[in-house]
C-alpha cells in the first residue's frame, strides 16, 4: 500500500497530517484516524520512558543511552558548569530506510 505525501504543505510530517492521511487513504474516519496516531506515538514513548528499546522494522530503531557526567562550560561566559548524567533517545535508521534515501531499489 503505498501512501502519497506531496500534498504537504510544511517541510515536517506532523501527527494531525498523518492522521489525514489515514482518513484520505484508508477510510478511517478522523476521530479514528486521531486515536490511532496518538496511541501508536504513546505506545513508543512509553516504551522508551520505560526504558525498552522500540525496533520498527523497516524504518529503524529507538534506543535509549545513558549519558554519563560530564564537565561542560557556558559558552558565553566561559564559565564550567557540571553536566547531569541523563537518558537520551537516539535514532539508528534501518537499510532498508537508509537505501530508500539515497535512491536505491530496496524491497518495499
Amino acid at each position: 500500500m503505498e501512501f502519497a505525501v506531496e500534498s504537504l504543505e510544511t517541510p515536517a510530517l506532523t501527527k494531525a497530517q498523518l492522521a489525514e492521511l489515514l482518513f484520505e487513504q484508508i477510510g478511517l474516519n478522523k476521530r479514528e484516524s486521531k486515536d490511532m496516531i496518538d496511541a501508536f506515538f504513546d505506545l513508543i514513548g512509553g516504551s522508551l520512558v520505560e526504558g525498552q528499546d522500540v525496533k520498527i522494522s523497516g524504518f529503524g530503531n529507538f534506543q535509549i543511552r545513558t549519558k554519563a557526567p560530564r564537565p561542560g562550560r557556558n559558552p558565553r561566559t566561559g564559565e564550567a558548569i557540571p553536566i547531569q548524567a541523563r537518558r537520551v533517545v537516539t535514532f539508528h535508521a534501518s537499510h532498508k530506510l537508509k537505501e530508500q534515501i539515497q535512491g536505491g531499489d530496496a524491497e518495499r
